[in-house]
């Protein structure tokens, strides 16, 4: 059966995935399961951990409160995203959690928050945007969940960047209106997108921007963006033109 045909449950795990392995299921997959999806003994998921591909898994040793999972064959190949890291100011709890979502559904490798002098909020729950990554790919269908590292701040980010890798920002005032246009002047490779704060950064910190060789400033149109809207635009930007849907 293929994957496109297969509409029950998809699970992220973290066991290793291998024909005939068994997998404990933990407290909250058991409930999940077996309570809110109704699922019994034999019924099939579909399990993927991020390094093994997708597999077929039947639901084994099921009890009031606890279940395993049997790997029965794999359905896809390990496969992994672009190499685009997402880079953001925190946001509320609400608005946070919806832009983590769509940056996992857009393919991120990496999700950052990173502190800037106008950051609304400096409190970020690490493990609850772990808890949103997972699952927006579970239920997605992509076969890797983003990392999910602690906030920084932007100078000291800055002053560590590996210049190997590219910094994307979004900018009003950026010098080229057509975003496509600016996008295409520079090669594929390791990427970074960083999306400011709500007031857009502070004057020293775009100046700091733009003083990096390894930074482009894109502008994403004449309207005024929410930063949660503007993370979807720019990452469709450079999904089309440098990532993976080309």
């Amino acid at each position: 059966m293929s994957t496109s045909e297969f509409h029950g449950p998809r699970l992220y795990v973290e066991a290793t995935l291998a024909e005939c392995s068994s997998i404990a299921c933990t407290v909250e997959q058991a409930n999940y399961l077996l309570n809110v999806m109704r699922l019994g003994s034999e019924d099939e998921i579909l399990v993927f951990n991020g390094r093994d591909g997708e597999w077929r898994a039947r639901l084994a040793d099921v009890g009031k409160r606890r279940c395993a999972l049997e790997c029965l064959e794999k359905t896809r190949a390990q496969k992994d995203g672009p190499d685009i890291h997402y880079l953001f100011a925190p946001l509320k709890r609400a608005r946070l959690d919806y832009m983590v979502q769509k940056a996992t559904e857009m393919g991120v490798a990496r999700l950052q928050p990173v502190l800037t002098r106008r950051t609304m909020t400096a409190r970020v729950n690490v493990a609850r945007m772990r808890a949103n990554a997972i699952e927006a790919a579970e239920q997605c269908r992509i076969l890797w969940v983003p990392e999910v590292v602690e906030p920084a701040q932007l100078d000291a980010m800055l002053n560590s960047w590996d210049s190997a890798r590219r910094l994307v920002y979004c900018d009003e005032s950026a010098q080229v209106a057509n975003p496509i246009t600016a996008l295409t002047s520079i090669t594929r490779g390791p990427l970074s997108v960083l999306i400011g704060p709500e007031g857009g950064f502070d004057p020293s910190e775009r100046a700091m921007l733009h003083k990096q060789a390894f930074t482009l400033p894109i502008s994403l149109g004449p309207r005024i963006m929410r930063a949660d809207t503007a993370a979807v635009a720019a990452l469709a930007l450079v999904n089309a033109v440098l990532g993976d849907w080309r």
